[in-house]
């Protein structure tokens, strides 16, 4: 590229060179993989070598150690037993109609009880103590199971569950609430 004489010009090209009025350009690759000279490279050392390093016979072709998994047992055995400890054979017995979620009972603690509710629906039920008790249905909220852990404010409450522990049972019922047993 030329430029009148007597102009400066500043140019933020990549990979270009500004010298006097002339731009010359190098290429991306000059810049980007220049970290090993090509007289080292594999391929030319392996010129003039017939086969290219890949032999006569199989010529690079095929599936010299078998295709996929094949010889986990046998010629990758060490490949196996390190990176996949376990992959083969069987430990203990079966169990015939297995129902995996019998035992999923997940909990909630008398302490977070009420964040279940707004705080504005506490306050509101607070203010008339002769009024009805606010219903918490923790199955609503995902949890089967309601735990003893904790204090509750002493505002009668009624909360729905699969589950009650003694503690909690005795607590709800010491403020005044009940406890209602869900199918």
């Amino acid at each position: 590229m030329w430029f009148p004489a007597g102009l400066s010009v500043s140019i933020a090209l990549y990979g270009a060179d500004v010298t006097d009025n002339t731009v010359t350009y190098r290429s991306v690759s000059d810049s980007l993989f220049s970290s090993q000279p090509t007289k080292k490279s594999k391929t030319r050392k392996l010129r003039g070598h017939v086969s290219h390093g890949h032999g006569r016979i199989g010529k690079h072709r095929k599936h010299p150690g078998g295709r996929g998994n094949a010889g986990g047992m046998h010629h990758h055995r060490i490949n196996f037993d390190k990176y996949h400890p376990g992959y083969f054979g069987k430990v203990g017995m079966r169990h015939y109609h297995l129902k995996r979620n019998t035992l999923f009972c997940p909990t909630i603690n008398l302490d977070k009880l009420w964040t279940l509710v707004s705080e504005q629906t506490r306050v509101n039920y607070s203010k008339k103590p002769d009024g009805p008790a606010p219903i918490i249905d923790v199955v609503r909220a995902g949890y089967f199971k309601v735990l003893g852990k904790g204090k509750l404010p002493k505002q009668p409450v009624i909360v729905k569950a699969k589950f009650f522990s003694r503690r909690a049972e005795e607590k709800i019922k010491g403020v005044g609430g009940a406890c209602v047993l869900t199918a």
